[in-house]
C-alpha cells in the first residue's frame, strides 16, 4: 500500500494515484516524512516503467525479498541487466502512445475554424489580431504564454494566479520550431494557440515535466519586439 503511493509519479493506475487521509496520517514525524521522500523519489526512478497494479505487486514482493533476506526467485546476475532493456522498451512504447495522441489531438485542433497547419506539422489558431509590427527572424520578443500538456496540465506560464502577466523575452534563434514559425505569423498586440507536435517541440528526449514525443500546446501573447524601439516599430510596421 505504502509502495504503490509512492510510485504514483506515474506508475500506480486505476486511481491509485492520490493520497488519502490515511496515507498523510502515516507521517507523524519528520524521519517518517523523510521515508516517505525516499518512496517517491522510488517512484520517480520506476515512473519510466509505466507499471500496471499486477506489475506493481510483482516489485513489492521483490524489494520485501531482499529486504527480509528471503530466497531469491531471479537470478540478478542473469535477470539484473534485463531491467535497463525493460526500462527501455517501456519509454519507447510510451513515446509511440504520446505520438499518436498527439497526432490525433493535432488532426482536430487543425479542423477547427480559423486553425491552420503549418509546413512543419504544427497548428496554428489567431485568437485575438495583432495591429502592430510582425516579427522577423533576426528579432527579439517579448511574450506572454501558458503552456500546457494534452491532459490539460499547466506546466510552464508567465501569468500569476491573479491573471497577470510578466513578459519573457526570447530570440528567435533559440525558440523551439513551433513557436518561431508561429510568431512570426503574429503581430504585436495579437494572440495565438499553437499546438506543437513533439518533432517541432521537444522530440523524443522530453523535458523536465514534458515526456518524450509528448504534443504540447501554446497560448501566446506577442506584447511587443525587445530589439526594436517605438519609432522603428511603427516604421517597420507602415
Amino acid at each position: 500500500m505504502i509502495l504503490c503511493a509512492a510510485l504514483a509519479v506515474g506508475a500506480c493506475k486505476g486511481g491509485a494515484g492520490h493520497a488519502t487521509e490515511h496515507d498523510a496520517g502515516l507521517l507523524r514525524t519528520d524521519q517518517d516524512r523523510t521515508l516517505y521522500a525516499l518512496g517517491m523519489l522510488t517512484g520517480q526512478r520506476l515512473s519510466a516503467y509505466n507499471l500496471t497494479p499486477a506489475e506493481i505487486v510483482i516489485v513489492q514482493q521483490g524489494m520485501l525479498g531482499h529486504l527480509r533476506g528471503a530466497p531469491k526467485l531471479s537470478d540478478l546476475r542473469e535477470w539484473g541487466p534485463r531491467v535497463g532493456e525493460l526500462a527501455r522498451a517501456r519509454v519507447e512504447s510510451r513515446m509511440e502512445e504520446q505520438k499518436a495522441r498527439g497526432r490525433d489531438f493535432a488532426t482536430h485542433a487543425a479542423a477547427e475554424t480559423g486553425a491552420r497547419r503549418l509546413p512543419s506539422g504544427a497548428v496554428y489558431r489567431e485568437l485575438q489580431a495583432g495591429t502592430g509590427a510582425s516579427p522577423l527572424p533576426i528579432d527579439t520578443v517579448r511574450v506572454n504564454y501558458r503552456a500546457r500538456l494534452l491532459s490539460g496540465m499547466l506546466f510552464d506560464t508567465t501569468y500569476s494566479a491573479a491573471d497577470a502577466g510578466v513578459p519573457v523575452e526570447f530570440a528567435f534563434q533559440g525558440m523551439i520550431p513551433c513557436w518561431s514559425e508561429g510568431i512570426a505569423l503574429m503581430k504585436v498586440g495579437g494572440r495565438s494557440r499553437l499546438v506543437c507536435p513533439s518533432d517541432t517541440a521537444y522530440g523524443d528526449r522530453g523535458q523536465s515535466g514534458i515526456p518524450p514525443g509528448a504534443t504540447v500546446t501554446y497560448e501566446i501573447e506577442l506584447v511587443g519586439i525587445a530589439n526594436l524601439n517605438d519609432a522603428a516599430v511603427e516604421a517597420r510596421d507602415q
